[in-house]
């Protein structure tokens, strides 16, 4: 709101009223006052019957209203505590309290999708770990060859796992733009089934670096699952590898 009889209100206010930015309607309290507003903001979430508007538009319904809670914005630099202590040493019916900018729920949301992803990286390098196994089993003639004429256990580890990173890449080149799809159709769909409203800077979320980061991501991933089968497999012993095969 910038002026009196301007509100703003959250997307359940709008999907149940039926209303939409820009349009105006009128306001009716209980002793017959009426007050034309304008909507011109929607608030990312909030009640369906509730909204936001500036103290004139308040008081204009309603002369006797009150305030019940105050929002005050401190100077930066500006010494919270002290400001606390003289707000009860003057009204002891005050009960200040600061607000972070930190939020419990995007805490919450923040931990859930970290463990998450935390967990998917591990099951990921596990199924590298497997196929990287059943390859060097397969393998094992031709990994006998190779150090028959001459080829390294490092050698023999750099191949395998540099292999198994190339793979990686190509998951992640593929992978990628099928998750920028995948977002670009349920952020919507969750915005609209909960009649949310995220600023254009919450979804503004892919950059280049952040672009760049999952596919080697996915190179890492891949390089760590095949290290250790890799060097198992290169630790086996010429007459070994043939024998078996």
């Amino acid at each position: 709101m910038r002026r009196p009889g301007e509100v703003v209100a959250s997307g359940r206010f709008l999907s149940k009223y039926g209303l939409r930015i820009g349009e105006s309607f009128t306001l009716a309290a209980a002793d017959g006052r009426h007050e034309r507003v304008t909507l011109v903001g929607e608030v990312m979430s909030g009640p369906a019957d509730w909204m936001r508007a500036d103290w004139a538009t308040v008081t204009a319904l309603a002369p006797d209203a009150q305030a019940n809670q105050y929002w005050v914005r401190l100077a930066p630099g500006a010494d919270v505590g002290a400001y606390t202590k003289a707000v009860r040493a003057a009204d002891p019916g005050l009960y200040p309290t600061e607000q972070t900018s930190v939020n419990a729920g995007v805490v919450t949301v923040i931990s859930s999708a970290s463990t998450l992803t935390l967990m998917l990286t591990v099951v990921a390098a596990m199924g590298v770990f497997n196929t990287v196994v059943l390859s060097a089993r397969e393998r094992r003639r031709d990994l006998g060859m190779l150090k028959s004429i001459g080829m390294t256990p490092r050698q023999v580890t750099v191949m395998m796992v540099v292999s198994m990173a190339g793979l990686g890449l190509v998951g992640g080149i593929l992978g990628l733009p099928l998750g920028v799809a995948a977002y670009r159709v349920v952020i919507p769909m969750t915005e609209h089934s909960s009649h949310l409203a995220f600023p254009a800077r919450m979804l503004g979320v892919w950059h280049p670096w952040t672009v760049a980061l999952p596919a080697l991501a996915g190179v890492a991933i891949a390089a760590l699952g095949a290290v250790i089968p890799a060097r198992a497999a290169a630790r086996q012993t010429i007459a070994r590898a043939l024998r078996t095969e």
